[in-house]
């Protein structure tokens, strides 16, 4: 205890800090994923308190996050579907399968399988977040227009023969339930058909309407319908929001420009009495617990979601990794990743309970508490007390939020959540796969199927076809490498102490504390990537120079590549500067093509033999310790 308030100053200005850039993402995020603003609060509530708390990164600030809203977000709209379009009567349903996410996030943490999550590919991991983006991007281009397919009447009104079908379907379904058979008894059929009310009719049109416009498919199809009806005040709201957050980040970054958007466009908006769209009601009051989680399970209404359930809790598990490395790599620390998931298993688990979307470790939420102070769990539980007092206080402040103003910041997250390093390596990647006709990269493949598929399909099955992909085309290249070599090796461990090669005994013993010798075997991929990283911290402070032993490493893969550019870039900032042996053509070829050689490893330090290195240390090398 005494050491959780040993930094309090820092992380009382570092979960401030972090609280506040969180408030309108979360409420942008809860709009997005169809439970309104009021969820995306409850989220980040618990999820920052409680993930903080139980959690394996101490400057970790979590919360509802792009890649998990958007995955809720499909799944709401299922179980919402399912429900006649009615939120509130699908909502216990659609928090049971959150709640089982964060069980599972729990389970995979308990059972100590955060460890193998290191064993995604990057062309998967970046396929997916561009996909993330582009969606995000394309389905928030209605409502910045002010465009609302429920309540285009015209539009409403042609779903109401298919949602008259929809309803006698369901009497039909009732009927089959009751075991009543229709064709012996027509009179209970026309009875219940009868008995059908226009508003009925309406409110089943509402939804197919909706549903019809839903993601990036049904956006493209509305948008020439929407473009005829655009709303210019809505649009304005949105285009002035986006100014402003891109426009005040060249001013000063020493406060959110996301949040001085939402407060300067929504305060002139408001004292202005424009006409405009505000958010949906934020409840005021402490959040109630859900008891319809439990009072109106159904086991039958949550089946086929289970899997989704294990997806979300998955990618909320790589989600939250990913920023526990950034974290790690900004403090100088090192995450527990089981222990991590356990925490976000449960802030998730309890954030259901309450209402609240899922989420994951938020990067940039994460970086801001770092470079404000944070440095321990207590940071984390601030920022989510803080978005409860600003929920307690100012909840009927909030509701006054113009729609537009949540949709201009959800188009800025969707465009800076792309993976623009990935995006950028497409042309000069190599092409390893050749067909009859053509040439491609197998890797940019990867990310174009995860990304086309994302969008336009499903994003857990996106990944799920990624990943198989990748180790199919993996397995094909390492079946090619093991004909041509006489073995395959793996990455050796970075211990610091490993044995010498033969042509190695004559390195000059004055040397042993300047000049470090690391070997490499094998092929530098996308499963070994964070041990190789690992070996610029076991580098003694003393060296100035690191001898990579490349002329056994028969193949990188991209992942391998940008790990190899961190470690030579974090070595160069720390003066230690690398010579290279006898680099074999692919990896060269790869080197080059990101500039690695010659900007991080000039051509003159690279050599065909240890012999010709140990000359140049010789020459260039001082003795020093």
């Amino acid at each position: 205890m005494k050491d959780l308030f040993k930094h309090i100053r820092g992380d009382a200005f570092g979960g401030i800090t972090a609280g506040i850039v969180a408030l309108p993402l979360a409420l942008a995020f809860g709009v997005s994923s169809g439970l309104g603003p009021s969820a995306g609060l409850y989220g980040a509530i618990f999820i920052s308190f409680f993930a903080a708390m139980f959690g394996g990164t101490p400057t970790q600030i979590s919360g509802p996050t792009a890649p998990m809203t958007a995955v809720s977000l499909v799944i709401i709209a299922g179980i919402v579907a399912t429900n006649e379009g009615d939120v509130n009567k699908a909502l216990p349903a659609i928090l049971t399968v959150f709640l089982l996410a964060g069980l599972v996030q729990i389970l995979i943490g308990v059972m100590g399988i955060g460890k193998y999550i290191k064993y995604i590919p990057y062309p998967v991991v970046s396929g997916f977040m561009t996909a993330i983006g582009v969606m995000i991007l394309v389905t928030q281009i209605l409502p910045a227009i002010g465009y609302y397919a429920k309540e285009d009447v015209d539009f409403v009104d042609s779903f109401k023969p298919e949602a008259e079908e929809v309803i006698l379907e369901k009497i039909l379904q009732e009927e089959a339930g009751e075991d009543i058979l229709v064709l012996e008894d027509f009179n209970e059929t026309i009875k219940r058909a009868s008995a059908i009310t226009q508003d009925q009719i309406m409110v089943e049109s509402k939804s197919l309407a909706q549903s019809n416009v839903s993601g990036v498919v049904g956006t493209i199809k509305a948008l020439p319908r929407a473009l005829g009806r655009i709303n210019f005040l809505e649009l304005i709201l949105t285009l002035v929001t986006i100014f402003i957050i891109y426009g005040f980040k060249r001013i000063t970054k020493a406060v959110p420009s996301t949040l001085v958007a939402l407060l300067v466009v929504s305060g002139v908006a408001y004292f202005a009495k424009l006409d405009y769209r505000p958010i949906e009601q934020i409840p005021s009051g402490f959040p109630e617990l859900n008891l319809g989680i439990f009072s109106n399970f159904s086991l039958a209404s949550i089946t086929p979601y289970i899997f989704t359930a294990v997806s979300l809790a998955f990618l909320g598990a790589i989600d939250s990794l990913l920023t526990s490395v950034v974290a790690d790599n900004m403090t100088k620390t090192k995450h527990n990743p089981n222990k991590e998931l356990v925490g976000q298993g449960i802030g998730n688990s309890i954030a259901a309970l309450f209402g609240g979307i899922p989420g994951a470790g938020a990067t940039i939420r994460t970086v801001v508490n770092i470079n404000s102070g944070g440095k321990t769990r207590l940071s984390g539980m601030i920022a989510g007390v803080l978005l409860l007092v600003i929920l307690l206080a100012l909840g009927p402040v909030a509701s006054q939020i113009p729609a537009a103003v949540l949709a201009g910041i959800l188009i800025t997250v969707g465009i800076g959540v792309m993976d623009y390093k990935g995006l950028k390596a497409i042309p000069s990647m190599p092409k390893d796969m050749n067909l009859k006709l053509f040439k491609f990269s197998s890797e940019v493949l990867v990310m174009l199927i995860v990304l086309i598929l994302a969008v336009v399909w499903d994003l857990v099955s996106a990944v799920g076809i990624g990943l198989v992909l990748a180790s199919i085309m993996f397995m094909k290249k390492m079946g090619d490498f093991t004909a041509d070599e006489s073995r395959v090796l793996k990455l050796h461990e970075a211990n610091g102490r490993e044995k010498l090669w033969s042509d190695e005994l004559n390195f000059p013993e004055r040397f042993k504390e300047e000049v470090f010798i690391k070997h490499l075997e094998g092929p530098l991929f996308f499963g070994y990537t964070s041990d190789f990283q690992a070996m610029a911290k076991k580098i003694p402070d003393t060296a100035s120079h690191v001898i990579l032993r490349m002329d056994k490493v028969p193949y990188i893969d991209q992942s391998g590549l940008y790990a190899l550019e961190d470690v030579l870039l974090e070595l160069e900032q720390n003066n230690v500067h690398t010579l290279m042996i006898a680099p074999q053509k692919q990896p060269l070829y790869m080197l080059k093509r990101i500039d690695i050689v010659p900007d991080l490893v000039s051509e003159d330090r690279i050599f065909d033999d240890f012999d010709a290195c140990i000359k140049y240390v010789i020459d260039n090398v001082k003795d020093e310790y």
